[in-house]
């Protein structure tokens, strides 16, 4: 649906308002019902486009044909955008180095289609008294993913585990 709401015809209570015609010329500031006028005699509606502007604008033109296309520029706006997931890639403490080897290589693979990536250092029972150790694991993973990642967030202690967030380096 349209995200910006109209007033067309009757709904128009201005005073006076500024007229464009179907062809985009300019036809003055005259009363609201004058312009009105205008419109039924052209058999098109009369669309307040501009409700800000002193004196508002309005345009004659034909009010479900520039709906379509309001609706049409808004669906192609939205296909242009790029959607930014947040990858998660989740470590524990005393992971060997060929599994943290690939666990990079996924966070690099996100990284390089354009995606965030969330590093989770899961800590479990008494793995908590190497929180330290823990540290420089995550600053290993930063290093060797520095070519493609900058960090976002840095490495920071929520509860039981320690999160970490990089993204695409520009």
């Amino acid at each position: 649906m349209l995200s910006i709401e109209y007033s067309i015809n009757e709904q128009i209570r201005d005073k006076e308002v500024r007229v464009i015609s179907q062809t985009g010329e300019q036809l003055g500031i005259m009363s609201a019902k004058e312009a009105q006028k205008l419109a039924e005699e052209a058999e098109l509606d009369l669309v307040k486009i501009s409700p800000n502007a002193k004196p508002p604008v309005c345009k004659i033109i034909d009010y479900g044909k520039f709906r379509y296309d309001m609706m049409r520029k808004e669906k192609e706006a939205k296909k242009k955008q790029k959607t930014i997931e947040i990858k998660e890639v989740r470590l524990s403490p005393n992971i060997d180095e060929n599994d943290l080897n690939t666990k990079i290589n996924m966070a690099r693979k996100f990284l390089t289609k354009g995606n965030k990536v969330k590093v989770t250092l899961r800590f479990r029972g008494r793995e908590l008294a190497y929180v330290n150790q823990s540290k420089v694991l995550l600053d290993n993973f930063y290093e060797k993913l520095s070519d493609v990642a900058v960090i976002e967030k840095p490495a920071k202690f929520e509860g039981r585990s320690m999160i970490m967030f990089l993204a695409e380096k520009r």
